[in-house]
């Protein structure tokens, strides 16, 4: 009950202030989002969403109190105008046709993996599974390397991992809060930095268009010329930024780390040891993100538990997705344009995701009923059942986008974007830019949303500080380069922190893990890895002090150093 008190008096006293600051400093402005817009209070309802998760632990209500507290500053403090406004954005984030995608493949994949386990497919994957990951280590290694099987995309690497290694991860006695943190972060690290996946079209559409308008408003016909070369180029650009991705790269690498020197520290070793120990692989307590004690999801006594089918029908998803990808983007591809690149740059991948987990209902069910493992009513059930494990998460994903919907309305991200000034060192912008990306994509739990609100103002903003002329081989076009992807990589930090995230959402859901427990307990390790990534990755190669991959090897080697000294091996002594 106190939980409940204390988010209904902080979001109270959050507003009253709020409302202070709008009637003295924004007395000339209309009681809208005139007075608001692109200014800090319009940071205020991120963060007390954000503040309110993570010191109540009620993640709905804290996500409704930032929706709610962003509508009244809409509507001039008018509450009840405000809750019919909150509940307007949550229609609005809902009927959105990508956001719906991503629901319903969620659905879908909850329900497969339903008639997974009321099959005993996934008891049969365990079985099999203990011949091989028979240590903690092992299973964490496992897990580790199952995200470059599946790299084209975050949303299925994580919806798709988190399901199926789950049960491998329970019986070897890890922790639900380290599974979704090795599902997390290494989901978007890979996305953002391969160069075959869902995010390349998008991350070269915004680098290219970025460029472009800038060659068409500039009067200098020579470097309009560089301008449009650069954007005809703009892969190329891409390709020569990857080395710059300190964050994501060292992130991948942090995971391996404390899987085989088996050291943690902070939240996540007291909940290693938690599980190791015997006391459960969740918190005592905790509300995970997906239920999966749900009677229908428990396999039937005396029925066969054969591990393919629950790998059968996963396999059918990654196939499917892989082949629509293929097939919407080939279908897209301008006259002139070929190659895998182009292909998968255009594909629909939330067409292809829908596609898939519709097909891996279709293998699952098929499997269970003609082996005669399940009745077609008992396949149904446990369908449904599966589909239904997965709606709390559902819920706070729509909260979680509405927030972001919040947030756009408002003009957060417009005014995090406004702090880039260009009366900067210019060596100082990469780590600027990949600050502010952080903070933006934290507020906004959006790392594309991050991208597309920055990438405007990042690029032109570099280049008009003298970043970049002649693009390759030019002046300066390491920090050009750092620049573009300190938006990619403080987008992916960011998103990794963040409550609001529907990546950390979908982790924590695939994971069955507590939302707000996830994020503690990734939070310091992120915040690590983002500080080395800074100090010897961001500013040593702005200053052009050393080559990028230098930056890398030293971060990774600070890394081992904090790992060695200051982590510790969960299974060293039991939990006091």
């Amino acid at each position: 009950m106190k939980k409940y008190l204390y988010t209904a008096l902080i979001t109270t006293l959050l507003f009253l202030v709020a409302g202070w600051f709008d009637l003295f400093a924004f007395a000339d402005a209309s009681p809208d989002s005139a007075g608001v817009y692109g200014t800090w209070i319009s940071l205020i309802p991120p963060l007390v969403a954000i503040g309110l998760a993570l010191i109540t632990r009620e993640v709905i209500l804290s996500l409704f109190a930032g929706i709610w507290v962003g509508a009244l500053f809409l509507v001039g403090f008018n509450p009840i105008a405000g809750t019919t406004q909150s509940l307007e954005v949550m229609i609005d984030a809902l009927v959105d046709a990508d956001h719906i995608a991503i629901i319903v493949f969620s659905l879908l994949l909850g329900g497969m993996v339903g008639v997974m386990s009321r099959s005993g497919g996934t008891q049969g994957i365990v079985d099999v599974l203990k011949k091989f990951a028979t240590t903690r280590k092992r299973g964490q290694l496992f897990s580790w390397f199952s995200a470059f099987f599946i790299f084209f995309d975050d949303y299925a690497n994580t919806l798709i991992r988190g399901n199926a290694l789950r049960p491998m991860t329970d019986r070897l006695n890890i922790s639900r809060e380290k599974l979704a943190y090795i599902v997390d972060s290494t989901a978007a690290p890979l996305a953002v930095s391969a160069v075959i996946t869902t995010w390349i079209g998008f991350e070269i559409t915004q680098i290219q268009n970025s460029l472009s308008a800038l060659a068409e408003s500039t009067s200098d016909v020579a470097l309009a010329t560089q301008l449009q070369a650069g954007a005809d180029n703009a892969f190329i650009i891409f390709l020569h930024s990857i080395p710059y991705l300190f964050y994501p790269i060292l992130a991948l690498a942090f995971v391996l780390m404390t899987i085989v020197m088996r050291k943690e520290f902070g939240p996540m070793l007291t909940a290693e040891r938690r599980a190791y120990s015997g006391g459960g692989v969740i918190r005592p307590g905790s509300m995970p993100a997906a239920d999966t004690s749900l009677e229908q999801l428990q396999p039937i006594e005396g029925k066969p538990k054969k591990w393919y089918n629950a790998a059968l029908p996963v396999l059918s998803v990654i196939i499917v997705a892989m082949y629509s990808l293929y097939t919407t983007g080939a279908s897209a591809l301008e006259p002139g344009e070929s190659g895998l690149r182009n292909i998968i740059g255009n594909a629909d991948p939330f067409a292809a995701l829908l596609w898939a987990s519709f097909t891996g209902c279709a293998v699952a069910i098929a499997l269970a009923v003609f082996q005669r493992i399940l009745t077609m009513n008992q396949a149904l059930e446990s369908w449904v059942g599966g589909m239904q494990s997965m709606l709390m998460a559902v819920i706070i994903l729509i909260l979680a986008w509405g927030l972001g919907g919040i947030t756009g309305e408002i003009g957060t991200g417009a005014y995090l974007s406004s702090l880039l000034e260009d009366s900067l060192p210019l060596a100082l912008l990469p780590g600027l830019v990949f600050f502010i990306a952080a903070v933006t994509a934290f507020s906004t739990g959006t790392s594309w949303g991050t991208m597309a609100i920055l990438f405007p103002v990042v690029v032109p903003l570099a280049i008009s500080m003298g970043a970049g002329v002649g693009f390759a081989g030019g002046e300066h076009y390491g920090i050009l380069l750092g620049s573009i992807s300190s938006v990619m990589a403080g987008a992916v930090f960011g998103d990794h922190c963040s409550p609001i995230s529907d990546t950390t959402v979908l982790s924590s859901m695939s994971s069955a893990c507590d939302l707000i427990d996830h994020v503690r307990t990734q939070l310091p390790y992120a915040l690590v890895i983002a500080v080395v990534a800074l100090i010897v990755g961001e500013l040593p190669a702005a200053f052009d002090w050393i080559h990028p991959i230098w930056g890398i090897i030293a971060g990774l080697l600070i890394l081992y150093g904090i790992l060695k000294y200051f982590g510790e091996d969960p299974e060293s002594k039991p939990v006091s």
